[in-house]
């Protein structure tokens, strides 16, 4: 019993207790006295754009960054393809009147290397990395920058909204847990900086991106971190949307969590140093409480049901909560085998966080073993109808 008790308590404290630290450490500091600075012109920024075989979408993700609304002198587009071989090249090619730079690279080396590669061609002060799979709002860009105008700021990421690519997707199990993800990061920048950005649009000091990220790693993690490294804060911006969709199928999204989550434990070991409490103190808690945790909360969940099962020898109720479990896996294995479109709104709210928990276990599988792979194959998105409005409550 007590290993069940043990597993409930650390995703209680995972999911419920650091959100409610957090929320009384911000209470007592209270909002900002004095209003943030602003830019008395808005500063020459790099937008950077890693693909590979994007050309079904990077003509619409291009149209849409060009219509954003940010001084297009002041604005320095880079595109870099990672040896895509599907046209990709000819159609970023044909916005290079209009400002956009090519930088290809000859042999795929992943997201991280293509993000590396780009350095040497940046002019802009402030870098804005994003993807061609989502859509930013137009006021999102200056929503980033006017962040950086307090010097105190290193990296500033946007709000992430994931949204359906249409009316059929079931996943709103997904949508709810982006939103309660942004809502901790909003609770950590009032309190003192967030432990991560999103890999889908966060801006970041140039002198920062500068500095090279092993290809195995998540940048949009490290970058976070080396921003607390060198004496600046990474925050979370409300204002600066960035519409998300939803994978199409929980194989897809499986395989995301499963690439998402394996860089992140690696990258958490290349930092496991900001983890010692006496010499990184708010960070190290942080650090720990929203990563670490989070990413135990899988083997807290193997040990409950293990520990179940080991119940249901003597106990009524541990056989039913088994039964219960057992018809969850058997949905959830269904689903993934027949790459189920779209799943039924009440079976997805389980569906996918078991989904969920066993993408941790393989990542942690893929970590012990050292597997690295810096070549990812970006999650392939609906994106030609998404909004890029604030969709209702």
């Amino acid at each position: 019993m007590w290993i069940l008790s043990g597993a409930i308590a650390l995703v209680a404290y995972a999911y419920a207790g650091y959100p409610a630290l957090l929320y009384l450490l911000a209470s007592r500091r209270g909002e900002r006295p004095a209003p943030l600075p602003t830019w008395e012109e808005w500063p020459l920024i790099t937008l950077t754009l890693p693909v590979h075989n994007e050309a079904r979408v990077i003509a619409g993700t291009l149209e849409q960054i060009l219509a954003a609304d940010y001084p297009p002198e002041q604005r320095q587009v880079v595109v870099i393809s990672d040896a895509s071989t599907d046209g990709t090249d000819a159609i970023v090619a044909a916005f290079t009147e209009r400002g956009v730079e090519l930088l290809r690279l000859p042999v795929r080396g992943g997201k991280t290397a293509a993000e590396n590669a780009a350095a040497a061609v940046v002019r802009g002060s402030i870098v804005i990395n994003t993807d061609a799979s989502v859509r930013i709002h137009r006021g999102a860009l200056k929503a980033l920058v006017a962040r950086f105008a307090d010097p105190a700021v290193g990296v500033a990421s946007c709000a992430d909204v994931s949204v359906g690519a249409s009316a059929r997707d079931g996943n709103t199990a997904e949508s709810h847990y982006v939103g309660y993800e942004m809502w901790v990061r909003a609770l950590e920048t009032r309190v003192a900086g967030i432990v991560g950005a999103s890999g889908c649009l966060y801006a970041i000091r140039t002198e920062l991106h500068r500095k090279s990220v092993p290809e195995t790693l998540s940048r949009d993690f490290v970058a976070a971190l080396c921003a607390w490294e060198h004496g600046y804060r990474a925050v979370s911006v409300p204002e600066a949307l960035c519409f998300v969709p939803r994978a199409g199928s929980l194989r897809r999204e499986y395989r995301r969590k499963v690439r998402t989550m394996t860089r992140g434990l690696q990258t958490l070991w290349y930092k496991r140093s900001l983890l010692n409490p006496w010499r990184h103190g708010l960070l190290a808690w942080m650090l720990a409480s929203h990563k670490l945790c989070r990413w135990m909360v899988p083997w807290a969940f193997a040990a409950s049901v293990a520990a179940v099962a080991a119940l249901a020898v003597s106990s009524l109720w541990a056989r039913a909560a088994l039964g219960g479990m057992a018809l969850i896996g058997v949905v959830t294995a269904a689903a993934f085998v027949w790459e189920v479109v779209a799943v039924p709104r009440v079976v997805g709210r389980l569906v996918y966080p078991v989904s969920g928990m066993a993408a941790g276990l393989h990542s942690w599988v893929n970590a012990f073993r050292g597997a690295v792979h810096p070549v990812w194959e970006p999650t392939r998105r609906e994106v030609d109808n998404v909004p890029v409005t604030m969709p209702p409550a």
